[in-house]
């Protein structure tokens, strides 16, 4: 019997169909064993994947870890595992940027098991018009009720920043990677989410994702967060209230939604030895079977764009999933190259300290700029 550690993150929709998935009597009979162990979103977005790897066979990152990863030596690429062929199939096959954000240094580090994005998370039962579609819409709604939230703890300041750069038409480090964005785009930025922070209720200030789907799902002092990663279990929750996930919001009506990718991937790390048991039951976790019945069924999201469109996986989960897809297909991805984590966080407790001293918007994209630079490695990869 082979056994193999792995780990993933500590969230129903990280942990319960890739457990439930271990428990299958197939696995078993074909001679693999899998332990799933659970770590805090927090460790999942900061701890070194080089560590994880060392004590992990399989391990659950998300693609901003990739150029930590190949800096590091520690993952085994698609490529050596699976052959070119699969790979092709499978990025038809996956929603999105959901495959192509593990590409970095000419191969693939991990497969999408699970598809993510930002996206906007209404109380509809307490808004009381139409769901905004432009960001002057959430703007305005904000000064009318006060009750419209910024994600902004952890990273989250920095993926906002990003998102609404990519919505008002300069996806960051796209054209020039080695420039986060122009000044003229980044003022528009800065000084709309310097306006809606400024409102934003102080009961979700300091919580991650989770935590403010968790308030808004049982309390009603926040109606609207118009960028948030989407979490299908609350749009229909055993207890609290239904929150309705639609496309993140527009600059203009028809352009583009902006949003930063977000989702997992199952990395391969070099201690772990690859058997057809293993491959097989990898491959089984990207088919039609698991992701559109057994992962959407286990609290899982997955990253097939055929359960995304279909329709019983929709009427169980709120319309969570045609609702959203549109922003999923157009999702930015963030640039990964060995150092843009450290970047990540740090960008993100600047702007909330410029958000707080109102400070100018000049100051601070320079401010952004040159700790982008700082840990852009030499002559790295997006």
């Amino acid at each position: 019997m082979q056994r193999l550690k792995a780990l993933t993150w500590d969230h129903p929709r990280g942990y319960n169909a890739l457990a439930a998935a271990a428990a299958r009597p197939e696995l078993t009979e074909s001679g693999l064993a899998i332990a799933w162990d659970r770590q805090p979103l927090e460790g999942f977005e900061s701890h070194p994947i080089a560590d994880l790897c060392d004590r992990y066979d399989l391990v659950v990152l998300d693609h901003p870890h990739v150029g930590e990863a190949v800096a590091g030596h520690c993952l085994q690429s698609l490529e050596s595992v699976f052959g070119e062929e699969v790979l092709q199939a499978l990025e038809a096959e996956s929603i999105g940027p959901s495959l192509r954000s593990y590409r970095f240094a000419g191969v693939h580090w991990a497969l999408p098991l699970d598809a993510a994005t930002q996206v906007m998370a209404v109380r509809a039962d307490l808004l009381e018009r139409q769901v905004p579609l432009l960001w002057e819409d959430v703007a305005e709604l904000s000064r009318s009720t006060g009750k419209v939230a910024l994600s902004l703890a952890g990273p989250h300041a920095a993926l906002s920043f990003l998102s609404i750069a990519a919505a008002f038409g300069e996806p960051p480090a796209e054209s020039d990677p080695d420039l986060l964005v122009s000044k003229d785009t980044g003022r528009q930025v800065y000084d709309l989410m310097c306006d809606v922070a400024a409102r934003s209720p102080p009961s979700v200030r300091e919580k991650n994702p989770i935590g403010i789907l968790g308030h808004m799902a049982n309390h009603d002092d926040v109606v609207l967060c118009p960028l948030i990663y989407g979490y299908v279990n609350y749009a229909a929750p055993l207890e609290g209230n239904a929150i309705a996930f639609h496309n993140a919001p527009r600059r203009i009506a028809g352009g583009r939604p902006g949003s930063t990718l977000g989702g997992t991937g199952i990395g391969i790390s070099r201690r772990c030895e690859v058997t057809p048991a293993l491959k097989r039951h990898l491959l089984w976790l990207m088919g039609r079977e698991a992701q559109v019945s057994f992962i959407p069924g286990h609290d899982g999201q997955p990253s097939r764009r055929e359960a995304w469109h279909n329709a019983g996986v929709n009427a169980r989960w709120g319309s969570f999933y045609e609702n959203t897809a549109d922003t999923l297909e157009q999702a930015y991805v963030r640039p990964r190259h060995d150092g843009y984590i450290a970047f990540q966080g740090k960008a993100s407790a600047l702007l909330r300290h410029a958000f707080e001293e109102r400070a100018a918007a000049d100051r601070v994209l320079d401010d952004l700029q040159a700790l982008y630079a700082s840990h852009r490695s030499a002559g790295g990869e997006r």
